[in-house]
Formats: structure tokens, sequence, C-alpha cells
């Protein structure tokens, strides 16, 4: 039950202002929503757990679907060192795009962090095995941005085979092709698609949406996944190799859509160009590390690999153009900024299904409710972990809808505690080296409304 602060004058205050509220007819005793926060029904209160979004600020995506249930920092930061004191100490959650790396060394600076979201599908970012040594979970969002990335992958393909951004930037850059012996020199390397076979590393949702894309433009489509049952090539039309030998031997075009792990870094070497066809094309916009960047060059002034397309890149942020990238000075290499993914609603679906799971670990069990914990095996079947990240299960089991473009409304059961004005209470700035926490102004716009490139932006390391 409240209990109102020991004032005799408050309380004959307050017990004045409901008799007269009583008095008048179809009005009810009004509690001022803005000083307390009813208790939750099921137990004690307990004080809102702190989810911080740690390389990133615009948390308007997110609010909508945390604000009832914790509160929001963001901290900014592209190292640990650069995170506040009090989200190290106190933070139960985090989300995170590809700009921070957290190691072993970081995550033990997190004294109460017990879950992680990866704000994108590849996590080499993060020490998976000492998280989960640590009792912390790990979570990707795997589901976003596939439609985008595959149409992208085949944008790049097709400007591979029909040299469009290279035509383009030479009439761009005043060049003047007038006739047929000149389009032959400016378009030399240009070459039919139809016929002409396209190997895929990796079917899982991007490939295989590649794959189909690709058929519909005359390909045939091969490829290489030793991690999938047999059969799937039958459902989907496709011819299945069972070496990564064969598939860089009969493929016209190589398209890479694996994850990054111990066991395929530099997947793309120099031993493994040598395996490829003559005048092949190579396209990256799965994980930079998957290609070796020295070689990948090398094979580009040789011609070994006709062109290559890398939407990743082995160190990100960089700019390979004015850094020390052996790629600089590459022939026939067309670059994008870790983009593939992006489209204005896939950036709010991604953003809206990371804080879903940050709010499916605070209301429900770790591992059981969450729905893409990539290190589940740490965590027993029968986990102790039975309550939420608060200390209690607001919703008895009944979780609330994954994610929404709209705002969530607040159970009717629990009394939520609203900034003035009545709106939600704004995300919490966490600057390094301040020992007050200043509250960041509310986000412009609707929720969603600018929503950040993060990877990959974000944002997105997709």
């Amino acid at each position: 039950m409240f209990q109102p602060p020991n004032s005799n004058q408050f309380v004959s205050s307050l017990m004045d202002k409901r008799k007269v509220n009583m008095l008048q007819p179809g009005k009810r005793p009004r509690i001022d929503s803005g000083s307390i926060r009813g208790p939750i029904p099921n137990g004690p209160m307990h004080s809102r757990p702190l989810v911080a979004l740690l390389d990133g600020r615009d948390c308007s995506v997110e609010m909508p679907i945390l604000k009832d249930v914790a509160t929001v920092a963001f901290c900014d930061a592209q190292t640990t060192s650069e995170i506040h004191e009090k989200v190290l100490n106190e933070a139960v959650g985090a989300l995170m795009w590809h700009t921070i790396q957290l190691n072993k060394e970081d995550l033990e600076k997190f004294r109460a962090l017990r879950i992680v979201v990866r704000i994108g599908s590849g996590f080499d970012n993060i020490d998976v095995k000492s998280a989960g040594e640590m009792g912390i979970a790990v979570c990707n969002v795997p589901g976003y941005g596939v439609e985008e990335v595959a149409d992208s992958t085949m944008c790049l393909i097709l400007n591979l085979y029909r040299r469009t951004w290279w035509l383009a930037t030479m009439l761009k850059e005043g060049r003047k092709i007038a006739g047929p012996e000149q389009l032959k020199d400016a378009a030399f390397g240009c070459a039919r698609i139809r016929g002409d076979t396209l190997g895929i590393v990796g079917l899982g949702r991007i490939g295989s949406a590649v794959a189909l894309r690709a058929k519909a433009f005359g390909f045939n489509v091969i490829f290489y996944d030793p991690y999938l049952s047999d059969g799937i090539e039958k459902s989907l039309g496709l011819e299945r190799v069972y070496t990564l030998q064969d598939l860089l031997f009969k493929s016209d075009c190589v398209s890479l859509h694996c994850n990054l792990n111990e066991h395929n870094h530099h997947l793309i070497n120099e031993y493994t160009i040598k395996q490829m066809r003559p005048g092949a094309f190579l396209v990256n916009t799965a994980r930079g590390g998957l290609v070796e960047e020295a070689s990948l060059a090398l094979a580009l002034k040789e011609n070994r690999i006709r062109a290559a397309a890398i939407d990743v890149h082995e160190h990100e942020p960089y700019n390979i153009f004015t850094g020390n990238s052996p790629l600089k000075d590459a022939p026939n290499l067309l670059v994008t900024p870790h983009s593939a993914f992006y489209s204005e609603a896939a950036a709010i679906e991604l953003r809206e299904m990371a804080a879903s799971e940050v709010r499916r670990a605070i209301v429900g069990r770790i591992p059981e409710t969450l729905r893409n914990c990539i290190n589940k095996e740490y965590f027993p079947s029968n986990s102790t972990l039975t309550e939420g990240l608060n200390g209690s299960n607001y919703y008895g089991g009944s979780l609330p809808p994954a994610h929404s473009t709209t705002s969530h409304d607040v159970p009717h059961s629990v009394s939520v505690t609203s900034a003035p004005g009545g709106g939600p209470p704004p995300p919490v700035s966490l600057p390094p080296g301040r020992l007050d926490l200043s509250l960041a102004p509310p986000p412009g716009g609707p929720p969603g409304a600018n929503p950040s490139s993060g990877p990959n932006q974000p944002p997105p390391s997709v």
C-alpha cells in the first residue's frame, strides 16, 4: 500500500481534496500521477532497471517499447572506457550497434549486466563465450532487412555485369562516347547475365532471397552451405555443391552470405582466389573479415578477378580510399559503406525488434522468453532465473506484442510514472566524466521519424 510522506499538513490537504472531489457527482478521487507510482500488483514496488544504448544517441524508436518497464540511457561511446560509471554499475540490459567491441575485459566492467542485444545480425564484435560464462545472454536480430540486403546484392551484381556505375561516372566526368568503337572501349568488361552461374556461399535468409532474385534474371544458381540438411536445394530449385572449391570452380560470380567466425576468417584469400574461374566477379555484403583485402587487391590488379563489389570492410567504420587499405588503388572495385541493409522501414524494424528482445528479458525469463539468444547453451533449461530483470513478472507469463511502430499502451494493471506534461520519460544521457545525470531532451517528431543509420548504422555493422 502506498504510504504518503510523514507530514500532517500534507495528509490533511490530501484528505480535504478527496472529500471535495467525492462531493462532486461524476468525479472520482484523483491521484497526482506525477508525484507517486502505484504498487506492482503481484509484489513489492521495484525500481526500474537501467537499459543503455552503448554506441548511439537516438532512442526515439526504443522508448515507446521500453518506457513502462525500464529507464533508457544512451552513452554514445566507441569504447567501454567512455561509458559512464553509473551504466557500468547498474545497467542490466545493453543495446549495441557494430561500432563498439565487447570482449571479456569489457564485459567484466559491467556489474549488473544480464543481457546484450546486438542491433543487427552479426555478433562478431561480442565475446559470446565469455558473456555466457558470466551469465550474460547475448541476442541478435537476424530477421531484419532481408529484402534490402538481397536487393542491394543484386544491384551490385548487375553493376558488375553491366558496368552501370563506371559508365555513369565517365559521362559525369565529361567523357564523350560518340561511336561504337568508343563505346566498346568504355563498356569493356560488360557481360551477359543469362546462362552464367552465380555461386552463393551461405544459403540462409539473405542467401535464399538472393538466389530467388538471381533466377529471375537468368542465372544458374548453385550454393555451398555445410550446415543445411539435405533437400533444401530441391524446394528452391537450386544446385547444391558440397565443397567451397567446387563452388569457386563452377561460378562466374561468387556472392558471400555467411556469418563470420573463427573457421571462415579470410575465407577468400590468395589460395581460394586461385580456385576461382579467371575473370570471375566477387560480391561481399556479409562480413568484411571474410575477404583478405591484400589478396583481393592483387587479384584485381592482375585481372584474375574481373571486378568486385564490397559493402562490408574488415575495419569499420573505415574509408578505404583515405586510409592505408591495400584496396585503395585497386581497379574495377565498387565500394559502399555497409549500407546494404538500410532502408527507413528496415532501420525502424531492426530497432523495434532489438528493443522488444530487451523487453522480453525484463518482463519474462532468461533465456526461455528470448527469441534470438545465441548463447542459450550457457543457461540450463531449468533456469533459476524465474523473474524478470526488475524482480517481478509483470504479465504472469503473458508477453506483450513483439514489436510495433505504434507506441505500446501501458498494461491496465500497472501504474507508471509519467514525465511532466504526461509524456514518456525521456532517455537519460550519460556522458563520460560527469557525475551528475542530465535528462536528454525528448526526441523531435514521432517515434522512429529519424531512425539512426547506425550500422552498419545503423548502426547499423549489418
